[in-house]
């Protein structure tokens, strides 16, 4: 019986490994977590706040479920220092992914994906610098106009994934539409747009092992995404297209490290940054049912 768990726990981290270039650090791709496993996380996001010249720091614990091979979900908790004088929760979200579409090959495969998250949110919409709401007294005005559901805004979001694997390089893209809600205690000022499109473009590459032997060995991935958005109501109608360099290390086909640095390259939507910086450490737990 032993025997058969260690081989049921093999197969299942093969997940993690075999399609290692499909887990992109800014996105996420059509491809599940294994079924029966859980994955926890944690990610640190730095920024610089451009209108206060301040550091930002958000953290994001993060749960993952993989709860059939078509089906998973995230619960996420947000915490950060951007819109406040010191670090403090901010709410959090729940995200679900159903694969609807897997086309299988040799060493290819190319899957589709629905995805929708809610988030709930207890955030003023301009940074507090001395303990007043409002629009605080900056040197020049404050003009961010965007919003998004890490954090920033309660809303809901919904959308689909394609990702194609080829080999050692997989390709992905995503187009989702987010609707923006008031934050618990505080209302969408009238300057923001209250809907979004975003969609992104990724590509991720296997560069170790160059064989695989087997499944304690350490897995180096590249990547490169395109993160954009647009918003879509004449009030705060903007829009911008980043670009997010990373580097990921799998170990033991278990925990992964992820190391991203995101810059917006084109766009004319104010933004509270423009350039982040990412830490991302995450384990995941197989066959959780015995």
């Amino acid at each position: 019986m032993k025997k058969v768990l260690v081989l049921a726990a093999g197969i299942l981290a093969a997940g993690l490994t075999t399609s290692a270039q499909e887990l992109y650090v800014n996105s996420e791709p059509a491809s599940n977590m294994a079924a029966n496993s859980l994955g926890i996380r944690l990610s640190n996001r730095f920024f610089s706040m451009e209108h206060t010249g301040d550091a930002g720091m958000r953290f994001e614990p993060e749960i993952m479920w993989g709860i059939s091979k078509k089906l998973m979900v995230h619960a996420i908790g947000y915490a950060s220092n951007m819109m406040q004088n010191s670090i403090r929760a901010e709410g959090g979200s729940i995200y679900a992914k159903f694969r609807f579409l897997s086309l299988d090959q040799q060493h290819a495969h190319f899957r589709m994906a629905a995805y929708i998250k809610g988030s709930v949110i207890d955030n003023p919409y301009y940074p507090v610098i001395t303990g007043g709401h409002g629009m605080p007294d900056f040197k020049r005005p404050y003009t961010n106009r965007e919003l998004d559901l890490e954090g920033a805004t309660s809303g809901v979001s919904g959308g689909v994934i394609a990702t194609q694997l080829l080999h050692k390089l997989a390709l992905s893209t995503t187009l989702g539409y987010n609707r923006y809600m008031n934050n618990i205690r505080h209302q969408i000022p009238d300057e923001f747009s209250r809907n979004s499109v975003n969609y992104s473009l990724s590509a991720g590459y296997l560069l170790l092992p160059v064989t695989y032997k087997n499944y304690n060995q350490t897995n180096l991935n590249l990547y490169v995404e395109l993160l954009g958005k647009t918003n879509t109501d004449a009030a705060g109608r903007g829009s911008y297209l980043d670009i997010a360099p990373a580097v990921q290390f799998i170990f033991n086909s278990t925990t992964r490290l992820d190391l991203s640095y995101r810059a917006q390259v084109a766009g004319d939507m104010p933004r509270n940054s423009y350039n982040s910086f990412l830490v991302r450490i995450e384990h995941n737990i197989f066959n959780i049912k015995k």
